[in-house]
């Protein structure tokens, strides 16, 4: 890397235990599709993408092992440190941007916080992210809504309806400069801060300006049997259109 450069790290947390999924022998990230586990499917488009130029992955502590094996069968080598999960979301990011700045050794880095059950974005949405943030600070992947968002009380009524073109669904990845995304982790867990549900939220709440940045519709999280079996469909599409040549 020429001395100087910024910086493009993934930060990919899979610490979760998936019990959504309903899964008994496995983690969600490590069910597999066609062969491959959906964590490979992630770390596939970070691997790719020439601007990435590392990446870390916080992982249930059990299963490290286990995705050493994948990261050797599968050929991801931008993989450079994999680090133990904690116990909630936000701890899990936490020890992987700790990691991170420990790969950035002092040079200026540019961290993409992302879900290891988030396999359907593409290469071309994380070059978004990166130019994102060096334009604006920070890049939070949205998806646009197709249905009326409205915002209620505690008692169930409705206070507002906001427009459909301003209403978006924060996804991932979300991106920032390392050292604000990390000062704020930090000012957070001083806090006594320890279970915000998102990065952008977190960022938010600390006063921080956000920027998004739309990305592509099927970029869901795989959470649910029902996630599973969409990925699934969303695959076979995939692999149809090249095979026979349909067109969108």
């Amino acid at each position: 890397m020429e001395k100087g450069k910024v910086m493009n790290i993934g930060v990919i947390f899979a610490g979760g235990v998936g019990s959504r999924m309903r899964s008994k022998e496995k983690p969600k990230q490590f069910l597999e599709l066609h062969g491959k586990p959906i964590i490979i499917y992630t770390l596939e488009h970070f691997e790719k993408n020439g601007d990435i130029d590392a990446v870390v992955v916080a992982c249930v502590e059990e299963w490290i092992d286990y995705l050493k094996e994948l990261l050797y069968k599968f050929r991801i080598e931008k993989v450079k440190k994999i680090v133990p999960g904690g116990k909630s979301g936000q701890l899990s990011i936490y020890n992987g941007l700790v990691a991170a700045e420990e790969i950035a050794a002092g040079r200026d880095a540019i961290v993409l916080i992302h879900d290891g059950v988030r396999p359907l974005i593409t290469p071309e949405l994380l070059s978004e992210n990166i130019k994102c943030v060096k334009e604006h600070g920070s890049a939070i992947t949205a998806g646009t809504v197709k249905e009326t968002i409205v915002v209620v009380d505690s008692n169930g009524c409705v206070e507002q309806v906001p427009p459909r073109a301003k209403s978006r669904v924060a996804k991932a990845p979300q991106s920032f400069w390392l050292n604000d995304i990390l000062s704020v982790h930090k000012r957070a867990l001083a806090d006594g801060l320890t279970d915000s549900i998102d990065s952008c939220t977190l960022m938010k709440n600390y006063g921080y300006t956000l920027h998004m940045v739309d990305g592509p519709y099927e970029n869901i999280k795989i959470t649910t049997p029902d996630d599973y079996y969409t990925m699934r469909a969303i695959l076979d599409a995939r692999e149809d259109r090249q095979i026979y040549g349909f067109e969108d």
